[in-house]
């Protein structure tokens, strides 16, 4: 699945659109972006082109290419389409086969599959006969992607808020058919996430290139499985998945304690961050001012987090990662052994399209079976949900 169409209509919620489309973009989908008339009076056509790098439509009858129909080749085009936000007259225009402007007629012309992120005031989607509508889609072979609870723009608490764009482009990528046995459904997972960082002075500190993208898309894929995610982070760019318990730390010491002291009630840990190996033994109180000569900054080991879990584990499943530059089973299938993990993901991070800050990732497992099964080059949330499928065909009973 390579080639979005993003169907925008007439809610407040077509901000978010904006974001959903630079996400798309950055996971490495190929976006092109229809607007209602309705959709354009809150955000503007250029947002989408300048984000997408692609023509935005905008009026069934502006033929940008006179060799074409325009909204039967935009269809043909489509692997997917996303209608977000999804506004009650949308959903009965689909829901009845009206075809009166570019995205209706589009999504009436193409075969591809549909999702759908309803927004609209709470009264409105409880609707009986947006309820119905709804219903019709669904047997129609729509899916739907369910709002969110919190702050309208109505000024209620309630239901009716857009999917945020994570979610939308989780449920894309998740399987067709998800098994009411699902492994993962009802565990409870704890994933680390992104990078830390060491302190020097107030200024300065280190760390590493870690993205987070990796951790979150498996909290994301786990949370679509139906298992209750606690997400330890270090500092990221990125918006936690909805759905997850979301923990923020900075230092590698701050992750050792945040993961221990949940770790005795966790079925699963993913420890997919990237943490810092070395600490700063003094960290200085102000400024270190530049000075005649060179400076040395005392380093100590950090606690190694995926090591105290390994050598405490009861009854609890422990997938590490591991980021290397060469030499990458040797390193992996030690890292195994030493730290009593059940299974090592290995990738290699010197090749820069699939190394720290990637929007794609290839990887390697190594079970401590002996097994050895390789991932192709994906983008990172469907190789979220690649590596939950290969663990759950191994451990669900």
């Amino acid at each position: 699945m390579k080639n979005i169409l993003l169907a925008v209509t007439g809610g407040i919620a077509a901000y978010k659109a904006i974001d959903l489309t630079s996400k798309l973009t950055q996971a490495g989908y190929d976006v092109r972006v229809m607007l209602t008339a309705h959709a354009q009076e809150f955000v503007p056509p250029l947002s989408f082109q300048a984000i997408s790098r692609n023509p935005v439509y905008t009026d069934t009858f502006l033929e940008q290419n006179p060799a074409e129909i325009q909204h039967i080749t935009l269809g043909d085009w489509a692997d997917a389409v996303i209608v977000a936000p999804a506004t009650a007259n949308m959903i009965a225009k689909l829901s009845h086969g009206m075809a009166d402007d570019i995205v209706s007629t589009t999504i009436l012309a193409t075969v591809a599959p549909k999702w759908i992120a309803p927004a609209m005031n709470v009264h409105m989607y409880e609707n009986p006969r947006v309820q119905e509508n709804m219903e019709t889609l669904k047997q129609d072979g729509y899916h739907f992607i369910e709002p969110g609870e919190g702050f309208l723009a109505c000024g209620y608490v309630a239901k009716g808020r857009m999917a945020e764009p994570t979610e939308i482009i989780a449920a894309l990528e998740q399987p067709a058919h998800v098994r009411t046995d699902n492994y993962f459904t009802n565990k409870k997972v704890l994933i680390t996430a992104g990078t830390t960082i060491e302190e020097i002075d107030p200024v300065r500190y280190v760390a590493n290139r870690a993205s987070g993208k990796m951790g979150y898309a498996i909290a994301a894929a786990l949370v679509t499985y139906g298992a209750e995610v606690t997400l330890v982070s270090g500092p990221t760019y990125i918006t936690p998945p909805e759905g997850v318990t979301f923990v923020s730390v900075t230092s590698a010491q701050e992750m050792f304690e945040a993961v221990v002291e949940r770790y005795a009630h966790q079925d699963i840990v993913f420890k997919t961050a990237a943490v810092s190996d070395y600490t700063p033994v003094t960290k200085f109180a102000h400024k270190v001012k530049k000075q005649e000569g060179n400076l040395t900054v005392e380093f100590k080991r950090s606690k190694d987090i995926l090591k105290y879990l390994g050598d405490h584990k009861q009854h609890q499943k422990l997938v590490g990662f591991a980021a290397e530059t060469h030499d990458i089973a040797h390193y992996a299938q030690g890292k195994l052994t030493r730290k009593n993990a059940d299974v090592i993901i290995a990738n290699n991070v010197g090749d820069l399209s699939i190394g720290f800050n990637s929007n794609e990732n290839e990887v390697t497992m190594y079970f401590k079976d002996g097994e050895v099964q390789p991932l192709a080059k994906a983008g990172k949330a469907e190789l979220a949900y690649q590596i939950l499928n290969a663990l759950e065909s191994r451990w669900h009973v």
